[in-house]
Parts: C-alpha cells; structure tokens; sequence
C-alpha cells in the first residue's frame, strides 16, 4: 500500500515543483464549460454497466446469475476501492460475488482475471491502431524533439527488458508445468492444486460461455465508451476543442498506459500521459514541468478529478445498495467464502 502512495506523492511532487499554479487557476475560470461533463458523467456510468454485462457472461459459465444490479454494484466499487488501495478493488469484487452467490472465491477470481486479460489485449490492439493511424504525428514530433535520433537509436537498445519478459514467461510456464506434473498426497499441495484447478476454471470460462459474439460487443461498447468519455471532455476547453478523433485516440492510449502505473487512481502518472499527448498537438510543450503547460495542465487535471467525483459517487451508492441488498438476503449476510 506504501509503494502506491509513496509514487503518487513522488510524481504530484515533480509536476507541482515548476508548473504555474495560478495559471492553471484561471486557465479553469477562463477556459472551461462544466456542462460537458454531465454527457461524460453519463458515458461513465455506462461503461461500468457495460463490464458488468460482460463479467456476467463469464459468472454465467460458473453456474452463477447475479442480478445485473449487483454484478454492476461490483464495478462500481471495484473502481471506488482502487482508488483507496490500487487492485484491491479487484478482490473486493471476487470476494464480494463469492460471498453473495456462496461460490468459490478463487474461481470467481479466475473470471475476474479473464476479464482483466481482455482489457490489456483491447489496450494492446488500441494502441497498434493508434500507431498506426497517428504515425505522422509521432514522427513529425519525434523530429522536432530528437534531430539527432537518439530517441529512434533508444527504441533497439532495450533488449536487456525483452530478456527480462521472456525469462519471466518461460520461468512461470516452466514452474506450472513442474507443478502439475508433481503428485503428492500432502495436504498443503493438493489444497494447492485445487485452488489453482478452480481460478483456472474461472478463467477458462471465458472460452466456455454463451455468447461469445456479446462478449466482443460489450468489450467493443466498454472501450468506446472511455474513449468517448475523454472526447466529450475535449469540448468542455477552449484549447482542446479543435483536437479530431484520431488525436483524441491518442491521448486516450496514453492514459489508459499511464492507468496501469501503480498509483492512487492512476494520480500523476495518467496527467503525465495527458500532458505528454497534448504536446504532441500543439497544446503545452515539454518537458511535462514546464511553467507554459498551464493549459494542458488544467485539462490532464480537471478530467482527472471529475472521474474521481463519479467514482466516489457510484463508490458511495454501491455501499448504500450492498447494505440494502445484505439486509434482504439476511439469512446468507454472514456466510463464508469457500475456497
């Protein structure tokens, strides 16, 4: 828990030491219309109930129907708690659909690790796209801040960290095979092998269900939606508002990168990604400290807090509804997670 806090402070620290406090201050008298964020409060809202469709299809290939209303309760407060503690709101709602559907929680764990893998192959292919549609903006940028190539040269000097990927893969794959293939009749390893057997069926059940063809569509409604959130978010500044979708497209690969950075709500990391794919635009400069990125500042800053007002605001009703739904369901409230 220290680790995420330690870096967020770090990361706020190094953007605040240079950057024009009072400039971003009337930048957000001046340049903003709050309006857009009510559409953008809405798209919000719809992303976490288009997860939650999707993570029934996966919960429905277990055995298990929670109520659309509670699968959607489980995304909201997943989001609400990493913002607390990051990736423990990935727990919380393994644990909290176990309990409630008295399931076991490391299957239940599985899925949510299936549905987390289909995020990173749609950020994946995202970002391919982005690449691809942006190259030259990147290249042009790429010129002007690295004549000398230096930038292009550093791109085929980090095979040391391709090494480091291809170890870790083979060592794991090498490490799971060494346990399966080992049988023993001690109690601790055939507990083990069978919590691993019921988080390895959660997660294969994304290959089992119905619906598969609802599944890409969820996942397609689930990214257009971020993607439409940070779009919407451009009209609300008068800078920003000339940016076309292709840019938008790349500011919103940059952030969902910076998301996976272990931070409090992805705080300074996701501002850092923002900021970084304005310049590229034209709106602030580099380095991401510098006193002129007032602007782009205000922008990184302002779409970053009003996601974590929504987030505190479906966190709150979440724990308003759980404790609702536990009050009907009394006889099951205090049931243990079976493992």
């Amino acid at each position: 828990m220290g680790v995420p806090v330690g870096l967020s402070v770090l990361l706020v620290y190094f953007f605040y030491k240079n950057v024009d406090i009072a400039a971003i201050e009337q930048s957000l008298l001046q340049d903003v219309n709050y309006w857009w964020f009510v559409p953008v409060a809405g798209v919000s809202v719809m992303s976490h109930v288009f997860r939650a469709c999707r993570w029934r299809l996966q919960l429905k290939a277990l055995g298990l129907t929670p109520p659309l209303g509670v699968t959607t309760c489980s995304i909201f407060g997943t989001y609400f708690i990493n913002l607390l503690v990051p990736r423990l709101g990935e727990v919380w709602r393994s644990g909290y659909i176990a309990q409630r559907e008295r399931a076991s929680f490391t299957k239940v764990t599985g899925s949510m690790v299936g549905d987390r893998l289909s995020d990173l192959i749609s950020v994946l292919c995202l970002t391919l796209l982005t690449f691809f549609l942006a190259q030259s903006s990147f290249m042009q940028f790429i010129g002007q801040r690295d004549a000398s190539g230096a930038v292009t040269q550093s791109m085929y000097s980090t095979w040391w960290f391709w090494a480091i990927v291809t170890l870790a893969i083979v060592g794991t794959a090498c490490l799971v095979w060494l346990f399966r293939a080992y049988n023993s009749t001690n109690v601790v390893v055939k507990k083990l092998h069978q919590v691993l057997h019921n988080f390895w069926d959660g997660l294969y059940a994304i290959t089992k269900m119905e619906g598969k063809w609802w599944f890409l569509l969820y996942t397609v409604l689930i990214w257009g939606c971020y993607y439409l959130q940070l779009y919407i978010a451009t009209f609300a500044f008068t800078f920003t508002a000339h940016l076309d979708a292709t840019a938008v497209l790349v500011l919103f690969v940059f952030s969902s990168i910076g998301m996976a950075v272990p931070t409090n709500g992805g705080v300074g990391a996701w501002q850092y990604a923002i900021i970084f794919g304005l310049a590229i635009y034209g709106v602030g400069t580099l380095p991401l400290s510098n006193p002129y990125n007032a602007q782009a500042s205000a922008f990184a800053w302002l779409v970053w807090g009003m996601q974590q007002v929504f987030i505190v605001a479906l966190g709150i009703y979440t724990f308003i509804y759980i404790a609702i739904d536990r009050h009907r369901m009394a006889s099951g409230a205090r049931e243990g997670i079976k493992l």
